[in-house]
């Protein structure tokens, strides 16, 4: 064999591949606009809403239901869920919620640590309720309108427990702080249309940091006992103050009564000596009379032994029993 000749392989069948170009060219058509009618239908689930996007420019907005667009790049439909309560954590994450809620273990006191208005620090987190009001100024109007929010969060938190003291922060101020915060938060997401509206915002927890802990709960134990010894001295003082008082007025009471008595009998003797006088006046005898009859109807019973005798009668005294004694 001569091996200077050269070698001719067989070439590939043009005439076969272009007639399986041909056979598979509907197929092709057939699923590339089978793709672009999926791509033309979209549907918005019932608590959110589609903002239709021609060529990345808002065109309009579309409800719950199914609808017709223009195939992607052309129009593209961003949902937002409008009617679902939104949430963000501070301070803490949740990985699995549930009745055993499990929450992350790194650490987020970047967030939470805070300096209150008595340069003392607390460590504060909460969360943040929150509905999308406006998509369309959500989606437009601010720039990583999520991370905005949580920064607008961050800025308000510190602001109002910078004006609290720690006390106020840690127990009996915590309703103030969120009710505040709620309010200054709402009036900065409209001045930047965020279109999101705060619904509530919740103090999940205050506390000193970790190594001031000790100190801090003897404190709060020392405040609970002088709070505790003097409710107990109210107490007591409740117990006898108002026995005390009560007994008084009931003696000045009955003291202003016997006043009353002896001021009216004194009232009545005299408008009684005032009758007798004009009677005696009028009728001297009979008056004389009959005082002397009604004060021996007032001696003679308390008397022991009574003698009547005429007074007439002419030595009577001697068979008298003169010495003995009457019984008083």
């Amino acid at each position: 064999m001569d091996m200077r000749k050269p070698v001719n392989f067989p070439g590939p069948d043009t005439a076969h591949i272009k007639r399986q170009f041909k056979s598979a060219l509907p197929l092709v058509v057939l699923l590339l606009v089978g793709l672009i009618a999926w791509n033309c239908w979209y549907t918005v689930e019932p608590e959110e809403v589609g903002l239709v996007l021609r060529f990345g420019k808002f065109q309009k907005e579309t409800q719950p239901g199914l609808h017709f667009k223009l195939p992607y790049p052309i129009e593209q439909v961003i949902k937002i869920p409008v009617q679902r309560q939104l949430k963000e954590e501070f301070g803490f994450r949740t990985e699995v919620p549930g009745v055993r809620t499990r929450y992350s273990q790194k650490n987020f006191e970047h967030e939470s640590l805070m300096l209150t208005g008595d340069l003392n620090v607390a460590v504060v987190e909460w969360i943040t309720q929150y509905r999308i009001r406006n998509p369309y100024f959500y989606l437009f109007k601010v720039k990583n309108p999520r991370q905005t929010f949580r920064d607008m969060n961050e800025a308000i938190m510190r602001e109002v427990v910078g004006d609290k003291t720690v006390t106020e922060v840690l127990t009996v101020g915590r309703q103030e702080i969120a009710d505040e915060v709620k309010k200054k938060l709402q009036e900065l997401c409209d001045q930047y249309q965020t279109g999101i509206v705060v619904e509530q915002i919740v103090l999940q927890d205050a506390n000193p940091p970790d190594p001031v802990k000790p100190s801090f709960n003897e404190v709060n134990q020392a405040q609970q006992e002088k709070e505790r010894m003097i409710n107990d001295a109210w107490a007591e003082y409740n117990k006898v103050i108002p026995k005390a008082k009560g007994q008084a007025l009931q003696t000045i009471q009955e003291a202003k009564g016997y006043a009353a008595d002896r001021i009216n009998r004194a009232k009545g003797d005299a408008l009684f000596f005032e009758q007798i006088l004009k009677a005696y006046k009028e009728a001297p005898e009979v008056t004389r009379t009959r005082l002397f009859l009604e004060t021996m109807e007032t001696i003679y019973p308390k008397l022991d032994r009574k003698v009547i005798i005429d007074e007439k009668v002419k030595g009577l005294i001697p068979f008298l029993n003169i010495d003995r004694k009457v019984k008083p």
